[in-house]
């Protein structure tokens, strides 16, 4: 893999209640640099331009950058990706924080969650062991009392 790629991606499908994790190809990682730029070519290559953006066949990703989970300065980057409800076009925002590195510890250089879970649910993700495990014990509480 180039740079610091984890080479893989974390798909989780709410609806199927499926967890899938899928190679990426070296190519895709050298076209597509970056949190940005590999998961717009996810989301073009997932998602239907006719796709309503509230609808379940909308995917929400999480991606992360060579650098993501490194020293480099903005290291603790990573993009949140998806149709856009407002434009119909492509919205991409960043953060940063633990989260971005966390993921790319796990292994993952992209989580994609589709779907629509049947009630409230969570994913878990330690390392390899990914879980979609209910919410409902926390569900309408704050974010005190739930964390």
């Amino acid at each position: 893999m180039p740079g610091t790629y984890a080479g893989r991606i974390l798909k989780i499908d709410l609806t199927n209640k499926k967890i899938e994790k899928e190679e990426i190809p070296e190519e895709i990682l050298r076209k597509f640099i970056g949190g940005r730029g590999l998961g717009s070519y996810y989301l073009y290559k997932l998602v239907d331009p006719k796709v309503d953006p509230l609808s379940p066949e909308n995917v929400l990703i999480f991606a992360t950058g060579p650098l993501t989970g490194t020293a480099a300065p903005a290291g603790g980057r990573y993009m949140v990706i998806c149709k856009s409800p407002l434009t119909g076009l492509i919205a991409c925002s960043n953060s940063g924080g633990f989260f971005g590195a966390e993921i790319k510890r796990a292994g993952y250089d992209m989580i994609v969650i589709q779907g629509k879970a049947e009630s409230p649910v969570y994913v878990a993700i330690k390392d390899d062991e990914v879980e979609i495990r209910s919410a409902e014990n926390v569900w309408g509480l704050d974010t005190h009392a739930t964390t």
